[in-house]
């Protein structure tokens, strides 16, 4: 198989890697261990180009994967009406805008030690 499957079950594993996706959208930095660092850089970077092609069917798609977790709330302009921002609005909106003239390779992993309990290798994941 052409995966990590660390040591989870499918379904684990898969909403393990939403939520590691999520978070980077949301923080665009993340820290934690190498083999998941490598398996979230894939989905990441696939989120990451549904948001460049920016259609409806890129958005579904990438709804259908990224957690709805709320960023922040704030009024506009006129004071009246609350605006709320979701990861899926920030992949969107901030995220791929930036990436529009890259061609792949968003995110970089800078290797920091070895985690304290079980010696295993943390990275640091980021969006470039």
């Amino acid at each position: 198989m052409s995966y990590r499957k660390l040591g989870r079950t499918s379904s684990q594993r898969k909403a393990m890697l939403r939520d590691l996706t999520t978070d980077l959208i949301i923080n665009e930095r993340i820290v934690t261990t190498e083999a998941r660092a490598k398996e979230v850089r894939s989905t990441a970077e696939k989120m990451i180009t549904l948001g460049k092609r920016g259609d409806l069917h890129a958005r579904r798609q990438a709804a259908a994967f990224v957690r709805n977790e709320y960023l922040e709330a704030r009024l506009d302009e006129s004071g009246e009406n609350i605006i709320e921002q979701t990861a899926l609005q920030k992949l969107f909106d901030d995220i791929a805008p930036r990436y529009a003239d890259r061609q792949g390779g968003y995110t970089r992993i800078l290797k920091k030690g070895q985690r304290r309990g079980d010696a295993a290798p943390m990275v640091i994941l980021e969006l470039v």
